[in-house]
């Protein structure tokens, strides 16, 4: 990244304290401690690498310590904000049927503006092995923990919508030490967290092209850059697309995948839900359930998707008002905004106050609301739910609040190498953020047979 285009991104940003370190190598950087010196910059407070470093950073393949601090005028900026908040009439029915109430919303913004603190989670990032590298083009962010067990299974792990690596943060000390965890020191994982383009720290695209399968091919690249010969790969919403996607590639490197949303319909099945037909005749009960339960979704429960998968440029409001975001990322779909409601009424459900605004001020703070959003518009039309031919070897988790709870049977057709499928008691979409502990675990169980016929990984 040159120093121009530093001076361009934070001017564009505004308050936005995100940059790059960039070192010589990866392997000098990996275990330091990210104390080197910060200048500011604008209001953007960044390391400081020498120029010729900087200027490098965009056309190479170097991998650089990356750690991001928040500028305090863009926090004081961020509350004033939600105070000036220009709230609208309650809606005017007793449930959630218009969308996001404003009881919720009103709790949610009073707590948001007095009493969160960004910096809780900015350290326990920044605690973290944050790096950069630049893969087409474009900067990639990724957390990296290795594990100190050996023979550790690699594994790459991808966020969703409306989210970010905050969603897997509870899971990174379950997987890499498992012995402080209640697993087994054969269990564990190193791993990999990116980013996705367009979101949190990670670069906005400029041009179209990043549907999935791009993604997709740049997380192959950052595995075998990080040096893993063997690996395997999990995800969740655009997670697991993502993830399916890699599984559709078929890298020899990578040995399997595990996705919590698996793309498990058949072609005609979701057809038929799509246009609002009746459920076929001849399906099982497990199979009626899923379909009605899709049906819904595309009904009733991803209006956000239409918007963004056809115009995604017009949600200007979502930049520029913090409560409109949050709103906004809260309307995902009915199971998961019960559950936040819940949180914002007191009660224990997974997730914190902190959680959800934690991911939602990531976002702010970055700008990412619009750039995260295009990635819609660039699949638009090709599924999420559908089976897609994935050849190679599959483990599902079924949680049971997920947008439909798939059934074994039409998994086993999707992934003819099924080699673990599990229906969790609790639970939904957002897997890792809400359960993490269930989601450990099945990642431990889901892959335990390849352990012994892996061999070296990196």
């Amino acid at each position: 990244m040159t120093l121009e285009r530093v001076q361009r991104t934070a001017a564009a940003a505004g308050a936005l304290g995100l940059l790059l370190l960039a070192t010589p190598t990866y392997a000098q950087t990996a275990s330091t401690s990210a104390k080197e010196p910060t200048m500011t910059l604008g209001q953007v407070q960044v390391t400081s690498p020498p120029a010729a470093t900087l200027r490098a950073a965009a056309e190479d393949a170097s991998i650089r310590p990356f750690r991001f601090t928040a500028p305090q005028a863009a926090l004081d900026d961020l509350r004033r904000r939600i105070k000036a908040t220009q709230w609208p009439e309650r809606e005017t029915v007793s449930d959630a049927t218009q969308g996001v109430q404003l009881a919720t919303m009103q709790k949610l913004a009073a707590y948001w503006a007095s009493d969160y603190d960004w910096r809780k989670i900015e350290a326990r990032m920044n605690a973290l092995p944050q790096f950069m590298t630049t893969i087409d083009g474009l900067d990639i962010h990724f957390i990296h923990v290795r594990s100190k067990h050996p023979n550790a299974l690699p594994v790459i792990i991808t966020h969703g919508w409306p989210g970010s690596v905050t969603e897997q943060l509870k899971i990174i000390g379950p997987l890499t030490d498992p012995t402080a965890h209640g697993g087994k020191a054969e269990d564990a994982f190193d791993v990999v967290i990116p980013s996705m383009p367009g979101y949190g720290f990670s670069g906005k695209p400029t041009t179209t092209g990043w549907d999935p399968a791009h993604i997709a091919r740049a997380w192959v690249v950052l595995m075998k850059r990080l040096g893993y010969t063997r690996y395997v790969a999990q995800g969740g919403d655009w997670g697991a697309v993502v993830t399916e996607q890699m599984g559709l590639l078929a890298p020899p490197e990578l040995l399997a995948i595990h996705v919590n949303m698996p793309g498990i319909f058949p072609a005609d099945i979701d057809g038929a839900a799509f246009s609002g037909a009746p459920a076929p005749s001849g399906l099982s009960a497990d199979e009626k359930l899923a379909y009605e339960r899709l049906q819904f979704v595309y009904q009733k429960g991803i209006g956000y998707g239409y918007q963004m998968g056809l115009r995604p440029q017009t949600l200007y409001g979502i930049a520029d008002s913090p409560v409109g975001l949050a709103a906004y990322f809260l309307d995902h779909d009915a199971r998961s905004y019960a559950l936040i409601a819940r949180v914002f009424d007191g009660q224990s459900e997974g997730l914190s106050r902190d959680d959800i605004l934690d991911n939602i001020t990531l976002t702010w703070l970055t700008n990412t609301a619009i750039s995260g959003a295009r990635l819609y518009w660039e699949y638009w039309g090709k599924g999420y739910f559908n089976s897609k031919g994935v050849s190679i070897p599959v483990a599902v988790s079924v949680f049971p609040d997920e947008l439909y709870p798939a059934p074994r049977s039409w998994t086993e057709r999707a992934f003819p190498k099924l080699i673990y499928y599990n229906k969790l008691p609790k639970g939904g979409h957002f897997a890792a953020w809400e359960q993490p502990q269930l989601l450990t675990e099945d990642l431990r169980a889901g892959f335990r047979s390849l352990r012994s016929t892996q061999g070296a990984t990196h």
